[in-house]
């Protein structure tokens, strides 16, 4: 049977006309309520108190930030990389590459999206041959092929769609066009580099199923593509070329800068854009409950205009149904100097079930992390 959510906007009270805007008097703190991540039914509540106010926390539902640039790591083999969190719909990875991979890896258990967090090299799959840098998104479809080679060491966020690939987003009134045009999307190359990396040398598989791994040895190489056509490959995208929405009216939801979509989840990205200018918009991220999705951000660079005490390579998990929002320091700068452009970019997966945090975060935590909404006395 179709269902449709109860739909009758109310009000009662001291309120301003319009969500995240005009605030009814000096002193009122807005929090939105609402379901379907941003698209569907949703209240506004207006508090004298910042909702983020707590003195003490206890139960699971705490906000939690890891270091991940601590964890231990194999820097050989990405299935060797602790994931760190995941549920039945996808996992997280942080793999660090150390030096050239001898091996070909295969993800069996669904595509693999990996995010270039520092470093550069060479990326290598059945498709053929990318140049990779930092900021890069690389879409890597669920069986293919690949190895990366680099000079350096190189940090990647892997975020994987278990049993589930990635699409794009519907972009809606904006258009295909909008955030970025598909004909940004690179895709690999069977270039001079593809031709000089293929070989006789006995060469293994290593392949991830059901979360566990099988190893299958080739006499050769088995990166010998020729030729290929179709519609699945590999595609790549970096951060810089994304154009995120904007209104200087108007502070847009999380949702209005989503990347990719699986199933149960979708990948946004946050860039340096303008900061609002209309007088009465708020200028930071508005206090809201996710009521239906765990919320992870993973900081890549910048300077993170609404977090205090946060650094690149860390990452923060909101659990559903728990208020965030901006913390003290950035909220009453936005009031009084705000500032006219963010450098920050941020990655952010948001999942419609439970993220199970896995043992090795423990070693990595910032304990304190729920305290951080708490305003500092000068």
């Amino acid at each position: 049977m179709s269902r449709k959510p109860i739909n009758f906007p109310r009000q009662q009270g001291i309120i301003s006309r319009q969500a995240h805007a005009d605030f009814p008097k000096e002193g009122i703190y807005e929090r939105e309520a609402g379901r379907e991540g941003f698209f569907g039914p949703a209240t506004h509540f207006h508090h004298t108190h910042p909702p983020t106010g707590w003195i003490d926390w206890e139960g699971p539902l705490k906000p939690r930030a890891f270091y991940l640039n601590n964890l231990e790591q194999n820097m050989r083999c990405p299935f060797s990389a602790p994931a760190f969190m995941k549920n039945a719909h996808t996992e997280l990875r942080f793999w660090e590459v150390g030096s050239e991979t001898q091996n070909l890896y295969r993800n069996a258990d669904g595509d693999w999206l990996l995010f270039i967090h520092e470093g550069e090299g060479d990326f290598f799959c059945d498709y053929g041959h990318l140049e990779i840098r930092e900021g890069d998104y690389i879409l890597v479809p669920r069986n293919c092929m690949f190895r990366i080679e680099t000079s350096e060491t190189m940090k990647v966020y892997m975020i994987e769609a278990t049993n589930d690939s990635f699409q794009l987003p519907d972009k809606g009134m904006v258009g295909r066009h909008a955030i970025f045009d598909p004909a940004m999307l690179d895709s690999p190359a069977l270039d001079a580099a593809f031709e000089n990396q293929k070989n006789e040398n006995k060469t293994k598989v290593i392949v991830k199923r059901r979360d566990k791994t099988s190893v299958i040895t080739y006499p050769f190489n088995p990166l010998d593509t020729i030729g290929w056509h179709g519609d699945l490959c590999v595609v790549r995208i970096n951060w810089r070329d994304i154009r995120p929405l904007m209104s200087h009216r108007y502070h847009l939801p999380p949702s209005a800068h989503t990347t990719f979509v699986a199933n149960r989840f979708v990948v946004c990205t946050f860039t340096p854009r303008p900061i609002e200018t209309d007088e009465g918009a708020l200028k930071v991220p508005f206090f809201h409950n996710n009521d239906d999705f765990d919320e992870v951000l993973f900081y890549h660079k910048g300077n993170f205009f609404s977090r205090d005490n946060i650094e690149a390579g860390m990452i923060s998990y909101h659990p559903s149904g728990f208020t965030h929002g901006p913390h003290p320091k950035a909220l009453k700068k936005s009031m009084e100097d705000p500032i006219k452009f963010t450098d920050e970019v941020a990655v952010m997966v948001d999942t419609r079930d439970e993220l199970i945090c896995q043992d090795c975060l423990g070693a990595v935590e910032w304990a304190d992390y729920y305290m951080s909404w708490q305003e500092k006395k000068e």
